[in-house]
Protein backbone atom coordinates (compact mmCIF):
# COMPACT_ATOMS: atom_id res chain seq x y z
CA UNK A 1 0.00 0.00 0.00
CA UNK A 2 1.53 3.26 -0.94
CA UNK A 3 1.17 6.74 0.59
CA UNK A 4 -1.93 8.74 1.12
CA UNK A 5 -2.41 10.90 -2.05
CA UNK A 6 -1.55 13.93 -0.01
CA UNK A 7 1.61 12.81 0.85
CA UNK A 8 2.49 11.43 -2.36
CA UNK A 9 2.15 14.58 -4.24
CA UNK A 10 4.23 16.72 -2.02
CA UNK A 11 6.87 14.08 -2.65
CA UNK A 12 6.45 14.04 -6.30
CA UNK A 13 6.38 17.75 -5.88
CA UNK A 14 9.72 17.82 -4.38
CA UNK A 15 11.65 14.85 -6.56
CA UNK A 16 10.97 16.90 -9.35
CA UNK A 17 12.64 20.15 -8.01
CA UNK A 18 15.89 17.86 -6.27
CA UNK A 19 16.05 15.90 -9.59
CA UNK A 20 16.38 19.77 -11.46
CA UNK A 21 18.39 20.88 -8.82
CA UNK A 22 21.31 17.38 -9.24
CA UNK A 23 21.05 17.96 -12.84
CA UNK A 24 22.17 21.54 -12.61
CA UNK A 25 24.79 20.68 -10.11
CA UNK A 26 26.25 18.18 -12.28
CA UNK A 27 26.55 20.09 -15.08
CA UNK A 28 28.28 23.15 -13.15
CA UNK A 29 31.81 23.14 -12.53
CA UNK A 30 33.54 21.85 -9.34
CA UNK A 31 33.69 24.73 -6.96
CA UNK A 32 35.93 22.73 -4.82
CA UNK A 33 39.29 24.17 -4.55
CA UNK A 34 42.12 21.59 -5.62
CA UNK A 35 39.71 19.28 -6.72
CA UNK A 36 40.39 17.07 -9.45
CA UNK A 37 38.50 17.59 -12.20
CA UNK A 38 37.78 13.55 -13.03
CA UNK A 39 36.10 13.65 -9.27
CA UNK A 40 31.93 13.88 -9.11
CA UNK A 41 31.22 17.41 -7.59
CA UNK A 42 30.20 17.22 -3.31
CA UNK A 43 26.76 16.39 -2.82
CA UNK A 44 24.90 19.34 -3.25
CA UNK A 45 22.94 21.05 0.18
CA UNK A 46 19.37 22.15 0.02
CA UNK A 47 17.94 24.07 2.87
CA UNK A 48 14.03 23.76 3.54
CA UNK A 49 13.38 27.09 4.96
CA UNK A 50 10.40 25.95 7.54
CA UNK A 51 8.27 28.21 9.50
CA UNK A 52 6.72 25.19 11.61
CA UNK A 53 3.38 25.82 9.74
CA UNK A 54 1.57 23.16 7.74
CA UNK A 55 3.04 24.00 4.28
CA UNK A 56 6.68 24.53 5.65
CA UNK A 57 6.34 20.84 7.63
CA UNK A 58 4.83 19.51 4.79
CA UNK A 59 7.84 20.29 2.49
CA UNK A 60 10.19 19.53 5.05
CA UNK A 61 9.24 16.22 5.79
CA UNK A 62 8.85 15.69 2.02
CA UNK A 63 12.43 16.77 1.58
CA UNK A 64 13.53 14.07 4.51
CA UNK A 65 12.24 11.93 2.63
CA UNK A 66 13.14 12.31 -0.72
CA UNK A 67 16.73 13.73 -0.54
CA UNK A 68 18.76 10.67 0.58
CA UNK A 69 17.50 8.83 -2.41
CA UNK A 70 19.17 11.13 -4.79
CA UNK A 71 22.25 11.03 -2.88
CA UNK A 72 21.04 14.87 -1.70
CA UNK A 73 22.41 16.74 1.76
CA UNK A 74 19.46 18.21 3.50
CA UNK A 75 19.11 20.96 5.92
CA UNK A 76 16.60 23.23 7.52
CA UNK A 77 16.61 26.99 8.88
CA UNK A 78 13.92 28.49 10.70
CA UNK A 79 13.91 32.26 11.18
CA UNK A 80 12.57 34.01 14.34
CA UNK A 81 11.05 37.63 13.62
CA UNK A 82 10.71 38.46 17.48
CA UNK A 83 6.84 39.83 16.68
CA UNK A 84 5.47 37.73 19.39
CA UNK A 85 6.09 36.13 22.67
CA UNK A 86 7.54 33.18 22.89
CA UNK A 87 8.86 33.41 19.34
CA UNK A 88 12.82 32.16 20.03
CA UNK A 89 10.65 29.10 22.24
CA UNK A 90 8.80 28.02 19.09
CA UNK A 91 11.78 28.57 17.30
CA UNK A 92 13.52 26.28 19.26
CA UNK A 93 10.41 23.66 18.83
CA UNK A 94 10.85 24.01 14.68
CA UNK A 95 14.70 23.25 14.78
CA UNK A 96 13.95 19.65 17.43
CA UNK A 97 11.05 18.96 14.84
CA UNK A 98 13.35 19.06 11.83
CA UNK A 99 16.30 17.45 13.70
CA UNK A 100 14.19 14.48 14.19
CA UNK A 101 13.08 14.46 10.47
CA UNK A 102 16.95 13.72 10.02
CA UNK A 103 17.44 17.31 8.72
CA UNK A 104 21.51 18.39 9.59
CA UNK A 105 22.14 20.96 9.19
CA UNK A 106 19.86 22.95 11.31
CA UNK A 107 19.54 26.85 11.93
CA UNK A 108 17.66 29.17 13.99
CA UNK A 109 17.97 32.34 13.01
CA UNK A 110 16.78 35.59 15.09
CA UNK A 111 15.92 38.94 12.66
CA UNK A 112 14.81 42.60 13.65
CA UNK A 113 12.12 43.60 11.49
CA UNK A 114 11.87 47.12 10.13
CA UNK A 115 9.16 48.95 9.75
CA UNK A 116 9.92 50.12 5.90
CA UNK A 117 7.15 48.94 3.46
CA UNK A 118 4.71 48.09 6.01
CA UNK A 119 4.87 45.19 8.54
CA UNK A 120 4.36 42.57 5.98
CA UNK A 121 7.14 44.06 3.61
CA UNK A 122 9.77 44.47 6.25
CA UNK A 123 9.10 41.08 7.79
CA UNK A 124 9.70 39.15 4.32
CA UNK A 125 12.57 41.52 3.95
CA UNK A 126 14.25 40.52 6.91
CA UNK A 127 13.69 36.85 6.56
CA UNK A 128 14.82 36.59 3.10
CA UNK A 129 18.03 38.71 4.02
CA UNK A 130 18.30 35.61 6.89
CA UNK A 131 17.84 32.59 4.71
CA UNK A 132 20.50 34.37 1.84
CA UNK A 133 22.98 34.91 4.78
CA UNK A 134 22.19 31.10 6.19
CA UNK A 135 22.38 29.68 2.18
CA UNK A 136 26.04 31.64 1.76
CA UNK A 137 27.16 30.23 5.33
CA UNK A 138 26.51 26.89 4.34
CA UNK A 139 27.15 26.62 0.80
CA UNK A 140 23.44 25.57 -0.11
CA UNK A 141 22.77 25.24 -3.35
CA UNK A 142 19.30 25.82 -2.90
CA UNK A 143 16.21 27.36 -0.48
CA UNK A 144 13.04 25.48 -0.56
CA UNK A 145 9.86 27.37 0.27
CA UNK A 146 6.40 26.62 1.06
CA UNK A 147 4.49 28.58 -0.43
CA UNK A 148 1.00 27.26 -2.69
CA UNK A 149 -1.27 27.72 -5.17
CA UNK A 150 -3.37 29.33 -2.35
CA UNK A 151 -0.60 31.83 -1.99
CA UNK A 152 0.25 32.30 -5.40
CA UNK A 153 -3.37 33.54 -6.12
CA UNK A 154 -3.37 35.87 -3.12
CA UNK A 155 -0.36 37.57 -4.64
CA UNK A 156 -1.85 37.96 -8.15
CA UNK A 157 -4.65 39.78 -6.09
CA UNK A 158 -2.68 41.56 -3.91
CA UNK A 159 -0.93 42.68 -7.66
CA UNK A 160 -3.87 43.59 -9.09
CA UNK A 161 -4.74 45.98 -6.41
CA UNK A 162 -1.73 47.80 -6.72
CA UNK A 163 -2.53 48.34 -10.32
CA UNK A 164 1.33 47.84 -11.02
CA UNK A 165 1.38 45.87 -14.33
CA UNK A 166 1.34 42.39 -15.76
CA UNK A 167 4.72 41.83 -13.95
CA UNK A 168 2.64 41.63 -10.50
CA UNK A 169 -0.19 39.71 -11.60
CA UNK A 170 2.92 37.02 -12.16
CA UNK A 171 2.82 35.88 -8.85
CA UNK A 172 5.64 34.14 -7.00
CA UNK A 173 8.06 32.25 -9.71
CA UNK A 174 8.87 28.47 -9.18
CA UNK A 175 12.87 29.47 -9.12
CA UNK A 176 13.99 33.26 -8.26
CA UNK A 177 17.11 34.77 -6.46
CA UNK A 178 18.84 33.58 -9.30
CA UNK A 179 18.43 30.05 -8.72
CA UNK A 180 18.70 30.05 -5.04
CA UNK A 181 14.60 29.46 -4.10
CA UNK A 182 12.55 27.31 -5.23
CA UNK A 183 8.86 26.77 -4.78
CA UNK A 184 7.92 23.23 -5.16
CA UNK A 185 4.54 23.30 -3.75
CA UNK A 186 3.35 26.25 -6.53
CA UNK A 187 0.73 24.02 -8.49
CA UNK A 188 -0.66 22.10 -4.61
CA UNK A 189 -3.53 23.74 -2.73
CA UNK A 190 -2.82 24.51 0.87
CA UNK A 191 -5.49 21.61 2.00
CA UNK A 192 -3.12 19.03 0.22
CA UNK A 193 0.18 20.27 2.41
CA UNK A 194 -1.87 20.43 6.04
CA UNK A 195 -3.62 17.08 4.97
CA UNK A 196 -0.23 15.42 4.40
CA UNK A 197 0.90 16.88 7.75
CA UNK A 198 -2.44 15.33 9.55
CA UNK A 199 -1.46 11.93 8.07
CA UNK A 200 1.96 11.76 9.01
CA UNK A 201 1.10 13.15 12.62
CA UNK A 202 3.25 16.02 11.97
CA UNK A 203 2.76 18.85 14.31
CA UNK A 204 1.62 21.86 12.91
CA UNK A 205 1.85 25.97 14.38
CA UNK A 206 -0.49 27.98 13.05
CA UNK A 207 1.11 31.40 13.23
CA UNK A 208 -1.61 33.88 14.85
CA UNK A 209 -0.45 36.23 12.29
CA UNK A 210 -2.33 34.49 9.31
CA UNK A 211 -5.94 35.28 10.66
CA UNK A 212 -5.26 38.26 12.16
CA UNK A 213 -7.28 41.22 9.91
CA UNK A 214 -4.62 43.87 10.76
CA UNK A 215 -2.68 42.37 7.80
CA UNK A 216 -3.54 42.81 3.85
CA UNK A 217 -2.87 39.10 3.25
CA UNK A 218 -4.92 37.68 5.80
CA UNK A 219 -8.00 39.77 4.92
CA UNK A 220 -7.68 38.36 1.58
CA UNK A 221 -7.31 35.02 2.46
CA UNK A 222 -10.46 34.80 5.12
CA UNK A 223 -12.60 37.65 3.59
CA UNK A 224 -11.74 38.51 0.12
CA UNK A 225 -11.18 34.88 -1.44
CA UNK A 226 -13.85 33.19 0.03
CA UNK A 227 -16.31 36.31 -0.93
CA UNK A 228 -14.85 35.89 -4.67
CA UNK A 229 -15.45 31.91 -4.78
CA UNK A 230 -19.05 32.23 -3.34
CA UNK A 231 -19.95 35.01 -6.39
CA UNK A 232 -18.32 33.47 -8.88
CA UNK A 233 -17.98 29.83 -7.85
CA UNK A 234 -15.14 27.06 -7.06
CA UNK A 235 -11.72 27.58 -8.89
CA UNK A 236 -11.22 31.28 -8.50
CA UNK A 237 -7.56 30.42 -7.10
CA UNK A 238 -6.97 27.68 -9.98
CA UNK A 239 -7.56 30.49 -12.53
CA UNK A 240 -5.62 32.92 -10.53
CA UNK A 241 -2.44 30.87 -10.54
CA UNK A 242 -2.68 30.31 -14.04
CA UNK A 243 -3.03 33.90 -14.23
CA UNK A 244 0.30 34.13 -12.70
CA UNK A 245 1.97 31.91 -15.26
CA UNK A 246 0.79 33.52 -17.97
CA UNK A 247 1.39 37.08 -17.29
CA UNK A 248 5.23 35.65 -16.33
CA UNK A 249 5.42 33.99 -19.63
CA UNK A 250 4.30 37.66 -21.31
CA UNK A 251 6.28 40.15 -18.77
CA UNK A 252 9.34 37.27 -19.40
CA UNK A 253 8.92 38.27 -23.70
CA UNK A 254 8.39 41.73 -22.97
CA UNK A 255 11.42 42.34 -20.77
CA UNK A 256 13.58 40.62 -23.51
CA UNK A 257 12.06 42.83 -26.12
CA UNK A 258 13.07 45.60 -23.78
CA UNK A 259 16.34 44.59 -22.52
CA UNK A 260 17.59 44.29 -26.60
CA UNK A 261 15.88 47.73 -27.54
CA UNK A 262 17.43 49.98 -25.23
CA UNK A 263 20.40 49.63 -27.11
CA UNK A 264 18.95 51.17 -30.18
CA UNK A 265 17.36 54.44 -27.71
CA UNK A 266 20.45 55.75 -26.36
CA UNK A 267 22.79 58.08 -28.42
CA UNK A 268 26.20 57.53 -28.32
CA UNK A 269 26.85 59.66 -25.24
CA UNK A 270 24.25 56.58 -23.23
CA UNK A 271 21.53 58.87 -22.80
CA UNK A 272 18.19 58.38 -23.82
CA UNK A 273 16.32 59.17 -27.32
CA UNK A 274 12.91 60.86 -26.44
CA UNK A 275 11.92 60.42 -29.99
CA UNK A 276 13.16 56.66 -30.75
CA UNK A 277 11.60 56.14 -27.46
CA UNK A 278 8.26 57.56 -28.45
CA UNK A 279 8.44 55.23 -31.05
CA UNK A 280 8.50 51.66 -29.13
CA UNK A 281 5.24 49.89 -28.06
CA UNK A 282 4.12 51.52 -24.52
CA UNK A 283 4.74 48.40 -22.74
CA UNK A 284 8.50 48.38 -23.74
CA UNK A 285 8.81 51.88 -23.21
CA UNK A 286 7.71 52.11 -20.04
CA UNK A 287 9.97 48.58 -19.08
CA UNK A 288 12.95 50.27 -20.76
CA UNK A 289 11.94 53.64 -18.14
CA UNK A 290 11.81 51.51 -15.04
CA UNK A 291 14.67 50.06 -15.78
CA UNK A 292 17.05 53.74 -16.30
CA UNK A 293 15.38 54.91 -12.76
CA UNK A 294 16.55 51.52 -11.19
CA UNK A 295 19.97 51.92 -12.65
CA UNK A 296 20.26 55.55 -11.19
CA UNK A 297 19.80 54.74 -7.71
CA UNK A 298 15.64 54.64 -7.57
CA UNK A 299 14.76 51.36 -5.35
CA UNK A 300 12.90 49.01 -7.44
CA UNK A 301 10.68 47.96 -4.61
CA UNK A 302 9.43 51.94 -4.34
CA UNK A 303 9.04 52.49 -7.64
CA UNK A 304 5.29 52.28 -9.06
CA UNK A 305 3.29 52.22 -12.02
CA UNK A 306 2.77 55.92 -11.11
CA UNK A 307 6.05 56.86 -11.16
CA UNK A 308 6.54 55.43 -14.71
CA UNK A 309 3.64 57.00 -16.06
CA UNK A 310 4.94 60.03 -14.81
CA UNK A 311 8.13 59.95 -16.53
CA UNK A 312 6.72 58.66 -19.68
CA UNK A 313 4.62 61.59 -20.20
CA UNK A 314 7.90 63.39 -20.49
CA UNK A 315 8.07 61.54 -23.73
CA UNK A 316 4.55 61.31 -24.71
CA UNK A 317 2.64 64.64 -23.18
CA UNK A 318 5.70 67.13 -23.06
CA UNK A 319 4.78 70.67 -22.59
CA UNK A 320 8.28 71.94 -21.19
CA UNK A 321 6.87 70.05 -17.92
CA UNK A 322 9.59 70.22 -14.97
CA UNK A 323 11.82 67.49 -13.70
CA UNK A 324 9.81 64.43 -11.65
CA UNK A 325 10.99 63.35 -8.75
CA UNK A 326 11.32 59.70 -7.96
CA UNK A 327 11.82 57.55 -4.54
CA UNK A 328 15.98 57.25 -4.09
CA UNK A 329 16.26 60.80 -4.52
CA UNK A 330 16.42 60.24 -8.30
CA UNK A 331 15.25 63.04 -10.44
CA UNK A 332 14.17 62.46 -13.88
CA UNK A 333 13.72 65.59 -16.75
CA UNK A 334 13.41 66.23 -20.42
CA UNK A 335 16.51 68.13 -21.88
CA UNK A 336 17.43 68.83 -25.51
CA UNK A 337 15.38 66.08 -26.79
CA UNK A 338 16.87 63.42 -24.38
CA UNK A 339 16.13 61.97 -21.32
CA UNK A 340 18.18 62.45 -18.31
CA UNK A 341 17.49 60.11 -15.26
CA UNK A 342 20.26 60.68 -11.92
CA UNK A 343 20.18 61.21 -8.55
CA UNK A 344 19.42 64.62 -7.66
Amino acid sequence: MGPHPAVAAIRLAVRRVLHDLLTEHHRAPAAVPHASPHEPPPPPLVLVACSGGADSMALASALAFESPKLGIRAGGVTVDHGLQPGSDARAAEVVQRLRELGLDPVDSVAVTVGRAGGPEAAARDARYAALDTAAERHGAAAVLLGHTRDDQAETVLLGLARGSGIRSLSGMAAVSGGGRYRRPFLQLDRQTARKACMVQSLPVWDDPHNADPAYTRSRLRHEGLPALEKALGKGVVEALARTAQLSRDDADALDSWAGQAEATVRDAAGLLECAKLYALPPAVRRRILRRAAIAAGAPAGSLFARHIEEIDRLITGWRGQGAINLPGKVVARRQGGRLVIRQG
